[in-house]
């Protein structure tokens, strides 16, 4: 199983995060764009070469994000309408999955096609948001890096448009 850290940078003009390993070395770097309608945020490694980019969909209730890589739709993300707890679907091009939050939505479990895939953990106290993020496949790092981001501004930035 590999740890990831995200933690958003508070004091910048725009959403930015920092996503470190274990051994807090930054291994991604995610910046937003300004002046742009709807949200849109880039997924670069240390080289500063685009990994993926999120954009939100304007929408009227529930959030939707989509995840790009090299301008190829490769993610949608659904917010479903849930009184007790935040569910959001995935359909990808890595497979279906499904973000079940607990009632504080600090707590989520990642499942594709059905079977556990890893878990989000949002820490209660800190300086802008911070997530643990547990996953089984490196391989599979940046897109669900990319996949946490969207969560994040889905879940917790509702007001940014």
């Amino acid at each position: 199983m590999m740890k990831l850290y995200i933690k958003q940078r508070i004091f910048s003009l725009g959403d930015k995060y920092d996503i470190y390993d274990a051994n807090e070395n930054v291994v991604f770097d995610v910046k937003s764009e300004l002046f742009t309608i709807g949200a849109k945020l880039h997924l670069c490694d240390t080289q500063g070469r685009e990994l993926y980019y999120i954009k939100r969909k304007l929408t009227f209730m529930l959030a939707q994000f989509e995840i790009y890589q090299n301008n190829f739709l490769c993610a949608a993300i659904n917010q479903e309408f849930s009184l007790f707890h935040k569910k959001l679907n995935v359909e990808s091009s890595l497979g279906n999955f499904s973000i079940d939050g607990d009632f504080f939505s600090m707590d989520y479990d990642i499942t594709k096609n059905g079977n556990y895939f890893g878990s989000i953990h949002k820490k209660w106290l800190s300086w802008g948001d911070s997530y643990e993020l547990d996953i089984p496949d490196s391989r599979d790092a940046a897109f669900l890096c990319a996949l946490v981001i969207a969560i994040d501004n889905c879940l917790h930035n509702e007001n940014n448009g």
